[in-house]
């Protein structure tokens, strides 16, 4: 068992597709117009982006093909992209702390408690598995338990500059990975008892890599969150905050490990022991509420 560097960011080679002059108009209709006509609008988007967006389709055709085992028609093309849209969309409520438009279930809730009562700090691990700004809204805006993310804000930049003027106070959250002072402020901020959020099913940069196996074939996924919790030593919790559909939202808890330890001389295998563990659990989310996978890219080797 190897670590692979410096893989392919397959999903950063696609291009941005919103502009900041749509965005602002998306955001003013938003909030002045309100949801109900904005998410009518959503349908003409969706419908938009399902002829135009050709990567993604393909993306979308192939995900659903591993899940289902079969061709996937339009039908299931138009809702996946709808549930992304649709997410997309609740981001500027979210961002807004407009909670009272949303009905919000938690499992697992217990588990995020005892490890805020013990005071020591942990990692969230998530994925591009439904709407992060949930679990982002809930801990800075409402101040259930404080966070921190780690995040590339390099790519979509226009949508990151979007909402980050939604909420700059959830905008300076943000630690951005691979510079300096980095793994400093994730150790500081661990200390003080905050959470880091991350998620774990996208490559980045000159990241580490693993392969594991998901939906029936291999795909590399990154090491870097083992990397960082065993370097930490720090809790890991799991995360997935899936969109149900109308205002409806569920964040799932679920304890991972109270402290990562990687033996030397099997480290890679140990590595990819963790990540496959990770591996499994976001499948089964996937196979919950499979139109939240928002990975619109080649992602199996």
């Amino acid at each position: 068992m190897t670590l692979v560097t410096k893989a392919p960011e397959r999903w950063a080679a696609l291009p941005e597709r919103g502009t900041p002059t749509s965005l602002r108009i998306i955001g003013w209709i938003a909030v002045r117009i309100g949801r109900r006509v904005a998410r009518l609008l959503l349908y003409p988007v969706t419908l938009y982006f399902l002829a135009t967006a050709c990567a993604a389709r393909r993306a979308s055709r192939d995900y659903w093909k591993r899940l289902r085992g079969g061709a996937s028609g339009w039908t299931h093309l138009f809702r996946h992209f709808h549930c992304f849209a649709s997410t997309i969309l609740d981001r500027v409520y979210l961002l807004r702390g407009e909670f009272d438009r949303f009905a919000i279930t938690v499992h697992g809730r217990e588990i995020l408690q005892n490890c805020v009562r013990s005071g020591r700090g942990g990692i969230l691990l998530g994925s591009h598995l439904g709407n992060f700004e949930v679990l982002r809204a809930l801990g800075v805006m409402e101040q259930r338990f404080p966070l921190k993310v780690l995040m590339d804000t390099t790519h979509n930049q226009n949508i990151t500059r979007f909402f980050d003027a939604l909420n700059p106070a959830i905008a300076s959250t943000v630690i951005v990975p691979d510079r300096p002072d980095s793994l400093l402020k994730v150790r500081d901020s661990l200390d003080a008892g905050f959470f880091i959020g991350m998620l774990g099913d996208r490559v980045a940069g000159a990241d580490k890599t693993t392969r594991c196996r998901f939906l029936n074939d291999y795909a590399r996924f990154p090491a870097g969150p083992i990397l960082l919790a065993a370097m930490m030593r720090c809790p890991v919790i799991l995360f997935f905050g899936l969109y149900r559909g109308g205002n409806r939202y569920e964040i799932h808890f679920e304890h991972f490990a109270d402290e990562i330890a990687l033996d030397r001389d099997h480290r890679a295998a140990e590595i990819q022991h963790w990540m496959q563990r990770y591996v499994e659990r976001l499948e089964h989310y996937a196979r919950l509420a499979p139109h939240n996978w928002f990975n619109f890219y080649p992602f199996w080797e």
